[in-house]
């Protein structure tokens, strides 16, 4: 009985043209007659017929003034519920029929049966005044009743799943409701205190580090972040200037560097972390230079390396890795050489991370010098991976009798090697240097890795509260358990908790196993 009138078909039943597109003189079906000749356009002349109502003489359903659909059965607008509605005389070809006050009210429609898109409104009708929000005093779309089950309220459209919105009659109210997606607002990241007692710093930056005109390649960004995914596992990295640099306009001396070299399931992920010593002007370049040294040499090596790694050779691993942390560390002395620093000063800790793209290859592997943790969340618990630190004794060995070493007065035996005159000794002849620092021992270690586990990589600044602080490594496992990693904002902020009596430089390396 209805059909849509945006396309301008007519749909007469009876007469041979209609509608709003219908050329003057031809009257459509449903319009009262009158005076031909009004020179009234099309536009006001007939009727707009968008909103699917009938447009059948003699039709018995009409809408409402307020724009709702009269009762099922119901006559024309304003007849009794169940009244026949009365039959229209023809209409004369151009006659306006809001112009005729013989004009009974526009009949209702059918009651829509289920499914099928409600009403809209069409052009002006008489008697009825252009409602608000209209152009030019046409008729404005009539507000759509709220959803069933909490949709989107009566003034606004629905959101298609398409990211547009639909009109009020575009779509049936069970495909609206069917197709409108439900906006879930972003939650902030969770940040917070823990431990006894607020920080002693403010939690945001307070001063920027100095900087010199010839300098700027030097300055260092108060955050970096950064993350990945391959294979089964999620990787997420991030150093953080500590409250006390930030209070005090000091650089982070914290370095992170991140890097995949090859492609496909050969490719190998390097993620180094560096530190440099506290006190020291230099100690973020330090860092840096460590972290871009060891990149350089594990990228010219990564084909064997990643060899290594999915055949699971740890002997092969362990001593080629040591080899290139002796190179880069070294390099770190010779450049301490140029800029004329002690090698004390100029030096860093550093730790790295090697892993592999495969998907078949959970082997994880970790080697490094310097302090700072490894952790592995499993099961709820966190486990400290830190490989043990050799004994002094079993690195250096005993002294050698000749080499500045003292000479003992006696043998195991009992027997006396020489005897005291009292003679004093003067300067050797020979020019000594002085003895190198004590090498720190390099640590590795390569585990495989289960589903659900959380593997953490840290500097010292976030090692010693994990170790120190019992609530916050309790709520860090509650936040990383599981195979799903947190979002990049979220997991800045989880890196972030403060503790009291910890303000250092936190840098962290955290993989998620899927």
């Amino acid at each position: 009985m209805s059909s849509d009138r945006r396309d301008g078909a007519s749909a007469t039943a009876g007469s041979a043209d209609g509608g709003p597109f219908s050329p003057a003189g031809g009257g459509g079906a449903g319009v009262p007659s009158g005076s031909a000749g009004s020179g009234q356009p099309p536009s006001v002349a007939s009727a707009d017929r968008r909103d699917g109502a009938s447009a059948t003489a003699g039709s018995g359903d009409g809408d409402r003034a307020d724009g709702s659909p009269s009762p099922a059965g119901g006559g024309g607008a304003g007849a009794p519920h169940g009244a026949e509605a009365p039959v229209r005389p023809q209409p004369t070809a151009g006659t306006d029929p809001r112009e005729d006050p013989t004009t009974p009210p526009a009949p209702a429609p059918a009651p829509a049966a289920a499914g099928t898109p409600p009403p809209r409104e069409g052009g002006a009708r008489a008697g009825v005044p252009p409602r608000l929000g209209s152009a030019g005093g046409g008729n404005a779309t009539a507000p759509s009743p709220p959803a069933a089950g909490g949709g989107n309220p009566a003034d606004r459209p629905p959101v298609a799943a398409g990211g547009g919105t639909t009109s009020a009659g575009d779509d049936a109210p069970g495909a609206a409701a069917h197709s409108a997606r439900t906006l879930v607002p972003a939650q902030a990241p969770r940040g917070g205190v823990v431990g006894d007692g607020p920080p002693t710093y403010d939690a945001e930056p307070t001063a920027l580090p100095a900087a010199e005109a010839d300098g700027l390649d030097q300055l260092v960004a108060d955050t970096v972040l950064d993350g990945a995914r391959y294979g089964t596992y999620t990787l997420r990295a991030v150093s953080v200037r500590g409250d006390s640099a930030r209070f005090r306009g000091e650089p982070r001396r914290d370095a992170l560097l991140t890097a995949r070299f090859g492609t496909g399931p050969a490719a190998l992920v390097l993620v180094a972390v560096a530190g440099g010593i506290r006190g020291s002007d230099t100690a973020h370049l330090a860092a840096a230079d460590a972290c871009r040294w060891i990149g350089r040499a594990v990228g010219r090596s990564h084909a064997r390396l990643a060899e290594d790694i999915r055949a699971g050779r740890r002997g092969d691993l362990k001593s080629g890795l040591h080899r290139l942390t002796d190179r880069s560390l070294g390099k770190l002395r010779a450049r301490a050489a140029e800029l004329g620093v002690e090698p004390e000063v100029y030096t860093a800790g550093l730790r790295c991370l090697l892993l592999s793209a495969d998907p078949a290859c959970r082997t994880r592997v970790f080697f490094g010098v310097g302090g700072g943790g490894l952790f592995r969340l499993r099961d709820g618990a966190w486990q400290d991976l830190e490989p043990p630190v050799p004994d002094q004794a079993d690195v250096t060995g005993a002294p050698v009798v000749g080499f500045g070493s003292a000479v003992p007065e006696a043998t195991p035996e009992g027997d006396r090697l020489t005897m005291d005159l009292g003679i004093p000794t003067g300067p050797s002849p020979y020019i000594e240097t002085p003895p190198p620092p004590a090498a720190e021992p390099f640590r590795f270690r390569a585990s495989v890795a289960r589903p659900g586990d959380t593997l953490l990589l840290c500097s010292q600044g976030l090692a010693a509260p994990v170790r120190g602080e019992a609530a916050l490594a309790k709520e860090l496992a509650e936040r990383w358990r599981g195979p799903k990693a947190p979002g990049m904002a979220q997991f800045l902020a989880d890196t972030q908790l403060r503790v009291k009596g910890y303000a250092d430089d936190r840098t962290a390396v955290a993989v998620w196993e899927a």
